[in-house]
């Protein structure tokens, strides 16, 4: 059986990795089944940097390979934040909802023209050896006025992709998983493999 462990807590995460690396005959593992581990501080200074720290982190703890990501929102007017700090902009607790209304309130009066914004991915390959990859993805988009959609998690509801002509969070995960920043990086990773 192919294992692959990716170092997340994420259920929208998990999915997502499931739908793009399932195909590929691999049975995916998180964080949810190995409940001992900790949960590894995210220090660095760039999505590549975290995704690293928790792939290599991971991988050493469990002797296996482990593919980790860390990705976010990254928005034009707000000078690029939350950027890193994407899953906890609005505190420690990593409240979705809260999280996407403090970008709401801190665009507020901001033109539309000026609303650009783009999801930034990068994922990690790491074997207990010490090799390790990385790959990145980006998917543009404007920010909206009011959340639109359920589909998703995360900022999805507030990012409209002109493509599309709809919010991330309209979108199938059929239809995210193939413009999507996560399924870019993904997609650099299976054709590596």
């Amino acid at each position: 059986m192919k294992e692959i462990i990716v170092a997340t807590k994420n259920k929208g995460k998990v999915k997502e990795f499931e739908a793009i690396l399932g195909q590929l005959g691999y049975t995916i593992t998180s964080l949810f089944d190995y409940p001992d581990i900790p949960d590894v501080e995210e220090t660095g200074e760039t999505f590549v940097d975290n995704a690293l720290l928790k792939a290599t982190t991971i991988a050493n703890h469990l002797q296996k390979p482990v593919i980790a990501d860390d990705s976010g929102l990254i928005v034009d007017a707000l000078d690029g934040r939350p950027g890193v700090f994407s899953a906890r902009y609005a505190g420690e607790s990593k409240n979705d909802a809260e999280n996407l209304m403090k970008v709401l309130t801190e665009m507020e009066g901001i033109p539309e023209k000026e609303r650009t914004a783009r999801f930034h991915c990068a994922i990690a390959l790491a074997y207990p050896d010490g090799y390790t990859e990385c790959f990145e993805g980006s998917c543009e988009g404007k920010i909206t006025k009011e959340p639109e959609g359920v589909n998703g998690f995360g900022y999805d509801p507030i990012m409209y992709i002109e493509e599309k002509q709809k919010t991330m969070a309209q979108l199938t995960s059929e239809e995210k998983n193939e413009i999507s920043h996560r399924a870019k990086a993904l997609q650099q990773l299976k054709e590596r493999w």
